[in-house]
């Protein structure tokens, strides 16, 4: 079996350490770009990159690393053949008669022609060399041998170093002629010893050539897989507030950027309707508040024309106030939304029974509604979990609504229920109706039915229904036919509900 020696030269390494207070300034910018390379962030590609080419250079390792013992380990065993088979011929030919003479005569040439060297000594049992392979003695003594092996071990050469020479030994005794002679055969192995060096050395360069293409195969599958991204990238860099109509979304994807392109372009969707509502939001807010800040100037300016009596100018002062107490309830409103939206302080739900809370609220609209003629019915049952001023300013809101659109002799019917564990309030009109194209942003701010504006209102009170009814966790619906009325129903989770506890500040 052939031995691959081990080099005893030990290595060191020497560390040059700055005295303590000294910085090396080329030294210290170079740690900085270490560590700043390190905290940046990381690149999906280099990561694949990296993995492929570890995955590649361990799976070429253990192959080339097989190969290599597969190889290595066929030469050891043929070369232990080769040993165990010149052994055997030397110990029949000399057990057989006369064959001591013939085997000295075999010996003078077995260097010369063996294809692998081998080296052989026949030893008396006094100790006396008999006969050996010429120059044997002069490199390997009868002492460096083993000693001789029993006819029922494995043959197992020793193996016997000499400066870069490597030697397999074997000793072996056999009688001839009646007397016991001790047979020690050599294999010289060196060759073997320079072809696992070669060997090794040519599968490293092989690894390292593998670890090499491993490495540029991983950065062009790695680019050509993450392109996809690259493309998605350059699609979402053309898309601004101008552009926000694009879309992602297409067949071509890639499965796994599939459920991201779909997701930018419901985000997308959601940013559009976002714009087109704060678009329109603003043009509604000036539009709303241009109204009476325009009759305020062209009175005080109609009243500056030319002097005016007393009462003349009370009457300015009073229709101004009138506008004013209209703006002051345009930003009151607005506020309101603004804080429903910031949910910043928890509101103070509790229970009480619906029938006396609608009661207080219809009362008052009563006086109103009876001027022309419009009956208000309490049908209100059960109980309400919510904030009573909440609850109070919402109702309200419904029955300013459902008066302002209610004709002369009409009816308002106020009616709450339990269901569910849930409280349904609903306000039902036998006003003009809604068409179906208007139903659906009733509830939004400023939207009004009448195009024109020329009714009364901001458009802000249904909005500011459905913040409340958002701020309890409810909703808020509506349904309506042309000609027959309409019924906004508002729905107050139970006590116990599931559903998280909202937060603002209220003002009312």
């Amino acid at each position: 079996m052939l031995a691959i020696g081990r080099s005893k030269t030990e290595r060191g390494f020497l560390f040059r350490s700055l005295p303590l207070g000294e910085t090396d300034p080329a030294h210290a910018g170079a740690v900085r770009a270490v560590l700043q390379r390190a905290s940046g962030p990381r690149s999906i590609a280099s990561q694949l990159v990296l993995l492929f080419t570890l995955a590649a250079a361990l799976l070429l390792f253990c192959g080339l690393g097989a190969f290599y013992l597969i190889v290595v380990r066929h030469a050891f065993e043929e070369d232990n053949e080769f040993l165990a088979d010149r052994v055997s011929a030397l110990e029949r030919e000399l057990s057989q008669s006369g064959g001591l003479g013939r085997l000295t005569a075999t010996l003078r040439g077995a260097h010369e022609n063996a294809v692998e060297a081998y080296w052989v000594r026949v030893i008396n049992p006094s100790g006396n060399i008999i006969a050996e392979t010429p120059q044997m003695s002069d490199f390997l003594p009868p002492s460096v041998f083993p000693s001789p092996m029993a006819a029922s071990s494995p043959f197992n050469p020793k193996n016997y170093r000499i400066g870069r020479k490597l030697f397999s030994l074997v000793a072996t005794s056999e009688e001839t002629d009646g007397q016991p002679y001790l047979l020690q055969v050599a294999q010289d192995r060196s060759s073997d010893k320079q072809f696992v060096t070669q060997f090794a050395l040519v599968l490293g360069g092989a690894l390292l050539l593998g670890i090499v293409v491993s490495a540029m195969i991983a950065i062009a599958v790695t680019k050509r897989g993450l392109w996809p991204l690259q493309q998605m990238t350059q699609s979402l860099e053309r898309i601004d507030p101008s552009h926000l109509n694009e879309r992602l979304a297409r067949a071509t994807w890639p499965r796994e950027l599939q459920p991201v392109a779909t997701a930018f372009d419901e985000m997308l969707a959601r940013l559009e309707d976002s714009f087109t509502r704060l678009s329109q939001f603003s043009a509604d807010l000036a539009h709303e508040l241009r109204t009476p800040i325009s009759n305020i100037r062209g009175e005080a300016e109609v009243t500056l024309t030319r002097p005016r009596t007393s009462e003349d100018y009370r009457n300015v002062i009073e229709s101004i106030t009138g506008e004013c107490e209209r703006l002051s309830g345009i930003v009151e409103n607005l506020l309101f939304l603004a804080h429903a939206e910031a949910a910043d302080r928890q509101i103070e739900k509790d229970i009480f029974p619906a029938r006396p809370a609608i009661e207080k609220i219809a009362s008052y609209y009563r006086t109103i509604a009876e001027e022309r003629g419009i009956s208000i019915a309490n049908e209100g049952e059960g109980n309400v979990y919510a904030d009573p001023l909440l609850f109070d300013r919402a109702l309200s809101n419904l029955l300013d609504n459902a008066l302002r659109f209610t004709s002369d002799r009409g009816k308002i019917t106020i009616r709450s229920q339990s269901k569910d564990g849930r409280t349904e309030l609903a306000v039902e009109d036998t006003g003009c109706g809604i068409a179906p194209q208007h139903l659906s942003r009733i509830f939004d701010r400023f939207y009004r039915v009448d195009s024109s504006r020329s009714s009364k209102g901001t458009g802000l009170g249904l909005a500011l229904v459905k913040s409340i009814t958002d701020l309890h966790g409810g909703s808020a619906t509506a349904t309506s036919e042309l000609n027959r009325g309409t019924t906004v129903t508002l729905t107050f989770p139970a006590q116990n509900s599931s559903v998280a506890e909202n937060k603002l500040p209220v003002p009312l």
